[in-house]
């Protein structure tokens, strides 16, 4: 099975269920099954230690500029991503990333940053619910703005508010490696999942 290295990114002022529910995902899954699949692990834009909203500290494993290739991005959200729009030398990274990554993912309000760097025009996306308005200004008038829990675009999937960050992962799960897997991690996690309200997809029982 082929492992893929998950890059979660952290800042002052995360939302800490906003990387802290994607990593349990990610991590429960490869602890699980046979392989090992993900390689989960924080990056920063230093080494140095982050606060997250309520000061919590975080080691990063890694600063952007010395971290292992990333095939899963996470931008997640929370107060600290105003101050990143206005960083060139993040967007110019988060642009850098997307050319080079399977899938870039965020969560709440990490899809400002996305679209900062250009990455949403023309598509569709959500965020958390307050930050619609917010949303709409960075974005090119051709960009759908959706109440959902998340929206995939195919490399790129945004998640709305902080819990939203939980579905969409196991969403990815399951995309990747299929309903059996997913349903080992609900399991492990005993987290009852519905999927987004689409035709495509029924909810998964365990």
């Amino acid at each position: 099975m082929q492992q893929r290295n998950v890059a979660i990114f952290i800042f002052d002022e995360i939302e800490v269920l906003d990387f802290a529910g994607p990593f349990e995902v990610f991590n429960v899954t490869s602890e699980m099954i046979e392989g090992n699949p993900f390689n989960v692990f924080t990056v920063a834009e230093t080494a140095s230690p982050v606060k997250t909203r309520g000061k919590l500290s975080i080691n990063p494993n890694y600063s952007i500029y010395a971290m292992p290739k990333a095939d899963i991005l996470i931008v997640p959200g929370g107060r600290g991503t105003r101050s990143l729009v206005h960083k060139p030398q993040i967007i110019e990274w988060l642009q850098a990333q997307h050319d080079q990554t399977e899938h870039l993912l965020s969560v709440c309000t990490g899809s400002l940053v996305l679209a900062k760097a250009g990455l949403l025009d023309g598509k569709s996306a959500t965020t958390h619910h307050d930050a619609f308005d917010e949303l709409r200004n960075l974005v090119s008038a051709d960009t759908q703005i959706v109440d959902n829990r998340y929206v995939d675009n195919g490399k790129i999937v945004t998640a709305g508010g902080i819990s939203a960050g939980i579905d969409m992962s196991l969403y990815i799960v399951r995309k990747l490696l299929g309903d059996d897997v997913l349903k080992v991690t609900l399991e492990e996690m005993e987290y009852h999942w519905t999927p987004d309200d689409s035709p495509i997809w029924k909810e998964v029982e365990i």
